[in-house]
């Protein structure tokens, strides 16, 4: 399955990772059940399944408060891509000066 995964645009142009780097790499490793490593290699893998989960749910099932619910799973999801880009940017920048 690794030799069909999909390069990053970002990375190949600019040589800096994007939000979504290792995002597929991650959903590989879940597939492994290499949960761990998946959270390190991209952390926001997890909301993000819980999003998708919730709303494949929902198509189904109707909750009373469905859209407050999906709207707190994105901005968490989204919460969690900015905040481990941001660590992984710092890092990055530190081990290159």
């Amino acid at each position: 399955m690794e030799e069909f995964m999909l390069p990053c645009l970002n990375k190949s142009l600019t040589g800096v990772d994007c939000f979504g780097c290792g995002g597929q790499r991650a959903l590989l490793m879940i597939f492994k059940a290499e949960f761990t490593q998946a959270f390190f290699m991209f952390p926001a893998i997890y909301p993000i399944l819980a999003l998708l989960a919730f709303l494949i749910v929902n198509l189904f099932v109707k909750f009373r408060y469905d859209f407050q619910i999906k709207i707190a799973l994105i901005i968490f999801s989204g919460a969690v891509m900015l905040i481990s880009y941001l660590i992984k940017m710092n890092t990055y920048f530190q081990l290159t000066q």
